[in-house]
């Protein structure tokens, strides 16, 4: 940016306008000293006793952590023991040797009245004049400006003897100033002097330092700022302004000596204090970043992102207007910040492909049907996931419906459509539920105990228990626990995928220890935080919740500890939303209707749910291959579990019990194959049954002995034979059950 733009930009206010304007009076002065905790965070004092300096490294202010470094880095319990007087200007001035004078000390150990007194006596020893002097009475006199200062103040100064000599040593300056700069030494100040005769460009890095004091997002130290400082004066520049932050960065590298920690923090204050000032210069809003090609999400309201949504990738102008008018459409409507990213990179492959397909496209009149099957055969190519390419497909199908809807460009051909046939279909996946095994070593007390962070360990029993996304999880609200009318107690979060409040229940452990947690929130900010699991860092006020970023690297560093191997004795690797599919798919395989894993799951779809239902089938076939199988006959029906015939028998079996259920057993007979037996399966060579059926069959057994009873007494001899066949395999199959039946119940 040139200078005539640096003062004179589009709507006649000059930059420096702006900054008179935003920078407050609090952040102007030549020697800014913010109040304790407003840049710096930790507000401790110096690990040594009595001094109150603040600190900074290893617990020590800057005066003791030099004495460390002078001393060689002695052991700290020692230096600890032992380190030496307190800074100079800490310790208490000396007063009149007159016991109840309180004015500075000046000659002889006397304040300037008393040695005049003393001079004026024949006396030649101080302490025998001192001995023939008679108390004088108490009398109020105001003592100097200085609050850590309890002498007197001389004269008509607000300031000791002491004191008014310093101030009078560095060219009298205003007596606040003098205060302020006096009772600020060891803390952190920042001294902007050295830019003078530059402004604007000393209000420039004072409007950086507000925009830090207000976020309030990472300590800002003068160690950090002073190097800036120094820097912007030796460049000669009168604004940031004047180069990009690639010139600043390369600037920096150039006079940088050697390598320290310390570096990355003074680059990251310059960019912070170039990205802010280009804020203030740019404007915020639609009106302000709709005309660039690269729009600042935080400029138009995501204060929560970085980021940037690219457009100068677009090669066509036209393309590149309507792309606009379609994102910012979508993201006025209420779409995600993630699904404007995916229609832009999707529009950014398109445009590469008109690109290359009609390199001097001028409107969207060249967009066909046949263009699309191109542009399909060329995205078939792609290696990136099925998921992905579809994802492509959907967001080009929206952005041709929304510009046909809105009237943005008449000339688009009717055929620029994709059918639902042009989407790659996706392989269906199982869920990705942990095994037992591994589930069993992740919620052992003993594990769940090597959590460094209680937050952290309740956030995974969360995960664990609830089944919710680790994002709602991380942003639960401090007082989510709500109760029904019989006192159970309920996790209310927000769903953010549905963008709906929902409620999922607690059990007892996971209730206490969210007491616990908000009573660890309540001490940690007296004030009160909205958050569950405040951040950990950077976060004084307890406005910002736990990252799913930290969370992740904490759980990283969690499983590592706890070494958790699968059953080939791997290392395992899981991430938070395997917990959710476990949870899922468990309550499934626990018979729990589909309908209230669905509620607990906060699915919108019984289609969602269904997809932790595709392993139920495993749980009653582990049934029915445990089960013991009999025909009429009473013999044992055997299938090798792992044999090629086992899942085409089971798929029998289980359309069967699908399809031709019956009151004591289930038909073995094809479906595609009609019954010549009607009501009589006791004797249908396709009848199967189990143990489970046995009372059936008991009771089955006594009617038929009285139906041959009362079949004899009247000489009804068809009945009585049918009645035998049914009496006779009633019989062997009782017989054959009543032997499984014990061994089952104890298995």
């Amino acid at each position: 940016m040139s200078s005539l733009a640096l003062n004179e930009n589009e709507d006649g206010r000059g930059l420096l306008a702006k900054l008179m304007g935003t920078v407050r009076p609090e952040f102007r002065p030549e020697i800014v000293i913010p109040a304790p905790g407003s840049l710096v965070f930790n507000t401790e004092p110096c690990r040594i006793d009595k001094c109150e300096r603040q600190r900074t490294v290893k617990g020590f202010c800057k005066s003791h952590y030099k004495r460390w470094l002078d001393q060689g880095r002695p052991e700290l319990e020692s230096f600890l023991a032992s380190p030496g007087p307190l800074p100079v200007g800490d310790g208490p001035l000396a007063a009149c040797t007159v016991t109840w004078c309180r004015f500075g000390s000046a000659r002889r150990g006397l304040c300037i009245s008393h040695h005049g007194f003393f001079s004026r006596s024949s006396e030649t020893d101080v302490n025998k004049w001192l001995a023939t002097l008679s108390p004088e009475p108490a009398t109020e006199r105001p003592e100097c400006r200085l609050a850590f200062c309890d002498l007197w103040a001389q004269g008509n100064s607000p300031l000791c003897l002491n004191h008014k000599s310093r101030w009078h040593a560095i060219g009298t300056p205003d007596i606040d100033e003098f205060v302020a700069r006096c009772e600020s030494v060891g803390l952190d100040r920042f001294d902007f002097r050295c830019l003078a005769d530059r402004p604007q460009l000393r209000l420039e890095l004072q409007h950086a330092l507000q925009c830090r004091h207000d976020e309030r997002r990472a300590s800002t130290r003068s160690s950090v700022v002073t190097p800036v400082i120094r820097l912007l004066t030796d460049s000669g520049v009168t604004s940031l302004l004047e180069w990009n932050l690639g010139q600043w960065a390369a600037f920096y590298s150039a006079g940088r000596v050697g390598r320290s920690h310390r570096h990355n923090g003074q680059l990251a204050f310059l960019r912070f204090a170039y990205t802010r000032l280009e804020d203030l210069a740019a404007g915020t809003g639609w009106e302000s970043e709709y005309s660039r090609d690269v729009w600042a999400l935080h400029r138009l309201g995501y204060t929560d992102t970085r980021g940037t949504l690219r457009f100068d990738k677009i090669p066509q102008p036209w393309l590149r207007t309507m792309a606009k008018r379609f994102i910012r459409w979508r993201l006025t409507s209420g779409r995600e910040i993630i699904q404007a990213r995916i229609d832009l990179l999707a529009l950014n492959r398109f445009a590469a492909f008109l690109a290359h397909t009609i390199p001097h496209s001028d409107g969207p009149d060249c967009i066909d049907r046949g263009i699309l099957e191109r542009f399909l055969a060329e995205l078939a190519r792609d290696k990136r996931a099925v998921t992905s390419r579809g994802r492509d497909i959907s967001s080009l199908n929206a952005f041709f419906a929304a510009i046909r809807r809105h009237d943005r460009a008449k000339d688009l051909p009717a055929s620029a459509n994709f059918y639902p046939e042009d989407f790659p279909r996706p392989a269906k996946r199982l869920p990705r539920a942990l095994a037992d095994h591994i589930m069993a070593q992740l919620d052992q007390p003993e594990n769940l105990g090597k959590w460094t962070s209680p937050d952290s360990r309740l956030l995974t029993l969360i995960l664990m228990r609830c089944g919710l996304r680790v994002g709602d999880a991380c942003n639960l609200v401090s007082d989510g626990v709500v109760r029904d009318g019989d006192g159970a107690p309920y996790l209310r979060y927000m769903n953010r995928k549905m963008k709906r409040e929902a409620l999922v229940p607690l059990d007892e452990e996971v209730h206490t220890a969210i007491l616990d947690q908000q009573r660890r929130v309540r001490e940690r900010f007296p004030e009160g935080s909205n958050w569950l699991f405040p951040a950990p860092k950077m976060n004084p006020d307890g406005a910002k919740p736990l990252t799913t970023h930290s969370y992740r690297g904490q759980l990283e560093d969690w499983l590592e500890r706890c070494d958790i191997r699968d059953e080939h004795g791997q290392e395992v690797r899981l991430t938070p939303h395997q917990w959710r599919h476990t949870f899922g798919t468990t309550l499934i395989n626990r018979d729990v209707p589909q309908e209230v894993v669905r509620v607990l799951l906060d699915h919108t779809s019984a289609e969602m749910t269904a997809h932790y239902a595709r392993l139920h089938d495993t749980t009653v076939r582990r049934h029915w291959e445990k089960a013991r199988k009999v025909n009429i006959n009473g013999d044992t029906i055997t299938i090798d579990p792992q044999g090629p015939l086992a899942e085409a028998s089971w798929a029998k079996q289980r359309l069967g019990r699908a399809t031709q259920s019956l009151p004591n057993g289930f038909c073995g007979l094809p479906v595609q194959k009609t019954c010549p037996h009607a009501n009589a399966c006791l004797t249908c060579p396709m009848f199967v049954t189990t143990a489970e059926f046995l009372p059936q069959h008991q009771e089955q057994r006594r009617q038929t002995v009285q139906i041959l009873s009362a079949a004899e007494a009247r000489g009804q001899t068809r009945l009585i034979e049918m009645n035998q066949a049914v009496l006779h395999n009633l019989d062997r199959i009782i017989d054959s059950l009543d032997d499984t039946a014990p061994a089952e119940a104890a298995g």
